[in-house]
């Protein structure tokens, strides 16, 4: 694949006769120390990110219209400029408005590249091209080659965002079936998909699936081993049907037998993925069509109530696309939305592709104050939970990382990257996941859910995409951890809802103002009934990569240090910069408006 990169631009003062020459060595091994950075990201799939350098310094219109034709056959979808001294900036500058901007600016004495990132930044602005400033908060000498902690961190911020930004461009979000019982962010809009993410939707009718499995269009090679590892590796658990006495109209709609259960799910499993990604195998098979997929990054399949009422629910195929394994092996996690959530959906999207670990859905589903958890089971909350926590929990759809059974290098509970995930890490995770028959009440056709409690307290960060109509997508943000229960606490409270579901605690950080002044607030703030976490506190990069796409943010905790956008986004205002934000992302609009 011709995979999205960061191109860089290496800035000169264009006179001849001594000061070009004398800059043009640092200022390439400038552009290469950066270069050097930024590689050392990765791609959702593991691979480097590829930077591309122009093949010389730009000292006027001309090498900088050279530079754009060798960035245009790169497939280059964000500039990083970089300089040591004055230049020409709008000689100099990337007017490519379909690229991503960055300047950084050397923070040294002898040279004014202070003065070029001053004023290139203000032509950026008055061309309607917002670009992100680098600017070293303390000054280095002229020879000194290193760069500075809190320039990298911009640097990979800027790269970070970028590379989302590209990885998401001219892909597909697929839904499989429509609407799922009235949810409104189920409802695929499909401006905000291509004028914000650059993203095409599709669909495809459940029925379809159905075809596909009844007509044998999998890999059968597959399909026995997929079946052979979820019998070796997912156990069952409870079965909260045993017992119960089902009224007909429930009992007669579960047309697959449950001993087949498993099988009906293997074939789902193989048949949605191939869907999305394409597979050659099927076209050895004489499936043409659907060898090829849908070019997908994402996508969601709706279920309830159309498919569930009859046939086995999709909750392990939704938890296990969203792990960062399956049967065969590690691999990239899948944004796969349960009840075709498609703004969680995205909202998956955008977790992964910053992190690069698996994202968990949830249902932002209760608040629990101290007082109330004392008053049920007898213990007072403590440590990050002292506060109160908020409970996640969903229909088994859950990422099978989401038990935090992964442990890093010191021992402690993770989430990691698909390449970091050893033997022991996948096992762990399978380990700590049993699968319940599905509510036969809510499921008629049967199914299983993931079931697990997380097992470690984590810092991860939970996240919404939302439409608001005047307004288009805005996205929440809330940094925090995952806390852990005394088990008997953890038993209690859980068996007043759905026991046979996931299940985690997040305990969101405190501000103390505005809807971070308590957990409370956070719960009430939220704009839907569903959420994203994933892991690490990143609320930082996707604030950056929303301003990218010119999606306001309407609530974090993220500290104001940490908050990095274009420049230009302060000629909105400096003292409320929540709303300066709004103006902003209103002003320039969608990035492919």
């Amino acid at each position: 694949m011709q995979y999205p990169k960061i191109g860089i631009r290496p800035v000169i003062d264009g006179r001849w006769g001594g000061i070009r020459e004398s800059l043009e060595q640092s200022t390439m091994d400038m552009a290469r120390a950066a270069a050097e950075l930024i590689s050392t990201l990765k791609y959702p799939d593991g691979t480097p990110v590829q930077c591309v350098i122009s093949d010389t310094t730009i000292g006027g219109g001309a090498e900088a219209g050279m530079c754009e034709r060798k960035f245009s056959r790169e497939n280059v979808v964000a500039t990083l400029t970089v300089t040591r001294c004055w230049c020409y900036g709008m000689e100099t500058m990337d007017t490519n408005p379909h690229t991503i901007k960055a300047v950084w600016g050397f923070n040294g004495t002898e040279r004014p590249g202070a003065v070029y990132l001053a004023a290139v930044l203000a032509a950026h602005a008055q061309k309607g091209l917002p670009a992100f400033a680098i600017y070293g908060r303390d000054v280095q000498d002229l020879n000194d080659t290193s760069i500075p902690e809190d320039v990298r961190e911009k640097l990979l911020r800027f790269a970070r965002g970028a590379v989302a930004v590209g990885w998401m461009r001219g892909k597909a979000y697929v839904n499989f079936g429509g609407v799922s019982m009235g949810i409104a962010g189920a409802y695929c809009d499909m401006n905000t998909m291509q004028q914000y993410f650059g993203i095409r939707p599709e669909w495809m009718d459940m029925t379809d699936v159905l075809r596909r499995i009844h007509l044998g269009i999998y890999d059968p090679e597959e399909y026995e081993k997929a079946l052979g590892w979820i019998r070796e590796n997912c156990p069952e658990g409870f079965d909260v049907n045993a017992g119960k006495k089902l009224p007909e109209v429930i009992a007669k709609s579960k047309t697959v037998p449950p001993e087949k259960d498993w099988e009906f799910i293997a074939k789902m499993s193989l048949v949605l993925r191939d869907a999305m990604f394409g597979n050659p195998r099927l076209d050895a098979l004489g499936w043409h069509e659907e060898a090829l997929g849908k070019n997908a990054v994402a996508g969601g399949f709706q279920g309830q109530r159309a498919w569930t009422d009859w046939l086995p629910n999709c909750d392990f195929t939704e938890a296990i696309m969203a792990s960062t394994f399956d049967w065969n092996g590690p691999r990239a996690p899948v944004a796969f939305a349960t009840e075709n959530d498609t703004l969680n959906g995205l909202s998956m999207l955008l977790g992964t592709l910053i992190t690069n670990t698996a994202p968990c859905f949830h249902d932002v589903r209760t608040y629990w104050s101290p007082e109330a958890v004392e008053r049920v089971s007898g213990w007072k909350p403590e440590g990050d939970a002292a506060n109160g926590f908020i409970h996640l929990i969903n229909s088994g759809a859950t990422a099978l990382d989401g038990t935090g059974a992964a442990r890093n290098d010191k021992g402690e509970g993770c989430m990691k990257p698909f390449w970091e995930m050893t033997d022991r890490d996948i096992k762990a995770c399978l380990e700590a996941t049993d699968w319940e028959r599905a509510n036969y009440e809510y499921f008629r056709g049967g199914g299983f859910s993931s079931h697990f409690k997380n097992e470690a307290e984590m810092p991860v960060t939970l996240l919404r995409l939302n439409i608001v109509e005047g307004i288009g997508p805005v996205l929440q943000i809330a940094e925090g951890n995952t806390v852990c229960l005394p088990d008997e606490v953890h038993e209690l409270i859980m068996n007043r809802t759905d026991r046979t579901w996931p299940c985690t605690w997040f305990a969101p950080r405190l501000t103390r103002e505005g809807p971070f002044r308590d957990v409370y607030s956070v719960m009430a703030n939220w704009g839907a009934n569903h959420g994203v976490t994933v892991y690490g506190h990143v609320g930082a990069d996707l604030i950056t990569l929303a301003a990218m796409l010119r999606i306001p943010v309407n609530m974090h905790n993220v500290p104001a240090d940490k908050v990095y956008r274009p420049h230009c986004w302060a000629a909105y205002g400096t003292q409320d910069t929540e709303a300066a934000d709004y103006r902003a992302c209103r002003t320039y609009g969608p990035l492919y408006k």
